[in-house]
């Protein structure tokens, strides 16, 4: 972990704080329980009217990561991709203590599959592509590789996703969080997504890839969260999975963790990977970098 950037997952710590501290008998004499803020579609997302066009005949879903709800992590990109033709739809899902993407990722991958199976009844398609951020981009393989999600799903786009977990700092470090110290009752997807967390080795054990879907893996040299940011990468035949560093395609490009998918570059390689056949996204492919 670079000490220079803060982690997201440290910074998170301090508003997870907020949630626990409980108040003192001479501040109140009540105490009211933590609602969670009524999910908002990013723009272009959730029109449950819409239907595909033969030119994007899948549904694209868009997948959140930890601590983020889908109006803010996808407020550039979902846009891009309605303008684009596309059927747009996102979630918020895992939400404990109010704070979204922080609730144990296996049920969270259930809620997904739910999800899935919503959008396609709403659009008709047959399949749909998972664009997923982080935790948003590595949970979904549970969902495939586990939940039958497999035959539901064309392609998965993962931004910075921690598909083998991450070295770097990702629970909250003051054991006063809560009144028994246990960090993992605000974010038990914090501890799932360590490396080497026994979720982490349930989700691989069957491999990083399973038989249907195509797999694009998008990083940057600059992630300060996932880390190191090659463990992001899956393992498989080229026809079936790429993995791109950023600064190989754009090597001035600053963006990190947090703003991946604000980037208009990255928004070009989405775009790319999605309008593939049945592949992953073409390695020689080059966005214009800005």
């Amino acid at each position: 972990m670079k000490s220079r950037i803060p982690s997201l997952f440290a910074i998170a710590a301090v508003v997870l704080g907020a949630f626990a501290a409980a108040p003192s008998a001479s501040a109140a004499t009540t105490t009211e329980p933590i609602v969670a803020v009524p999910s908002v579609s990013p723009p272009g997302a959730n029109d449950w009217a819409c239907k595909p066009s033969a030119a994007h005949p899948e549904p694209v879903i868009l997948v959140p990561g930890t601590f983020e709800s889908m109006a803010k992590n996808w407020s550039t990109l979902s846009p891009v991709l309605k303008q684009a033709g596309y059927c747009v739809f996102a979630l918020d899902y895992g939400t404990t203590n109010g704070v979204p993407a922080t609730g144990p990722i296996r049920a969270s991958a259930a809620e997904l599959g739910h999800f899935v199976d919503d959008v396609l009844a709403a659009t008709g398609a047959r399949k749909a592509d998972l664009v997923g951020h982080s935790q948003g981009g590595m949970m979904p393989r549970y969902y495939l590789g586990f939940l039958g999600g497999a035959k539901k799903v064309d392609h998965l786009v993962g931004l910075a996703p921690s598909n083998h977990g991450t070295q770097g700092v990702i629970s909250p470090a003051t054991g006063d969080l809560t009144a028994g110290g246990d960090a993992s009752a605000l974010c038990q997807a914090c501890d799932d997504q360590a490396a080497g967390s026994p979720f982490m080795q349930e989700l691989n054990s069957i491999g990083d890839i399973v038989n249907g879907p195509v797999y694009t893996v998008i990083s940057t040299r600059y992630d300060e969260v996932v880390t190191p940011y090659p463990s992001q990468f899956l393992a498989g035949p080229a026809k079936r999975v790429t993995n791109i560093t950023l600064q190989d395609v754009c090597p001035l490009d600053p963006f990190e963790h947090d703003q991946l998918p604000n980037d208009p570059a990255v928004h070009q390689l989405v775009l790319h990977a999605l309008g593939r056949t049945a592949a992953p996204a073409d390695p020689a492919y080059r966005p214009r970098c800005l």
